[in-house]
């Protein structure tokens, strides 16, 4: 095992407090109005625009460094039929006979059901991997630690970029998803975590009314 290898953080800035307060409460603002969407626009979007939100996505932390994640970005509209005609397969089996009746109370007020007519609206769909292992330098496969956390965190950091483009998005999480491995042709070592519909919300899109908890109820200091 060789002795791990530092380089000097040279990225890092400090900001004076004030500026701190400033950047901090503009972040807060900024991500404040982020909302998930499900009516979207047919506008096109530019690649480069994806490619850079995902190119943040992959600034996330990992376990180890492995960044077990891979992102498919799917714009072809036959793609995206398949995709809607296999997730709502799911959602019905899900809706209709496997979903216990206090989660359809819970996402009631959301208003959703089997249809996703979104996943062919949508500018792109973008289905995120989790990568259960990669490959070592003599090819052989190499475990990666920490998966779901790892690829949660650059979910997360994604939905950030994506709005901060000035974009709408929805997670869209069909059970079973494995049939993403099919449709999109990724390998076993690759299980499907997230699908997001990501593009310009419809003129006429609408959101449901949401309260989300205040500070006091999601953290504690000490």
């Amino acid at each position: 095992m060789s002795a791990p290898r530092f380089v000097p953080l040279a990225d890092y800035r400090e900001y004076p407090p004030e500026e701190m307060r400033v950047r901090a409460r503009a972040f807060y603002e900024e991500m404040s109005r982020r909302r998930s969407v499900r009516s979207f626009s047919e506008r096109t979007v530019p690649r480069e625009v994806l490619e850079d939100c995902i190119r943040t996505a992959g600034t996330a932390p990992s376990g180890a460094n492995q960044q077990p994640w891979h992102f498919v970005v799917v714009s072809d509209p036959a793609i995206k039929r398949r995709i809607r005609e296999e997730a709502e397969k799911v959602e019905r089996e899900f809706y209709h006979k496997r979903a216990m009746p206090e989660w359809l109370q819970a996402i009631a007020p959301m208003g959703t059901d089997e249809s996703k007519p979104y996943l062919e609206v949508a500018a792109y769909l973008i289905a995120i991997f989790a990568k259960s292992h990669g490959d070592d330098e003599g090819g052989k496969p190499a475990k990666h630690y920490y998966v779901t956390e790892s690829v949660g965190i650059a979910t997360g950091i994604l939905i950030a970029a994506l709005h901060h483009a000035g974009l709408v998005s929805l997670t869209h999480t069909p059970s079973p998803m494995g049939f993403l491995n099919s449709v999109l042709d990724r390998p076993a070592n690759e299980r499907p975590f997230m699908l997001l519909a990501v593009g310009f919300p419809a003129e006429d899109a609408v959101v449901p009314p949401l309260n989300r908890k205040s500070l006091d109820v999601l953290a504690t200091f000490k």
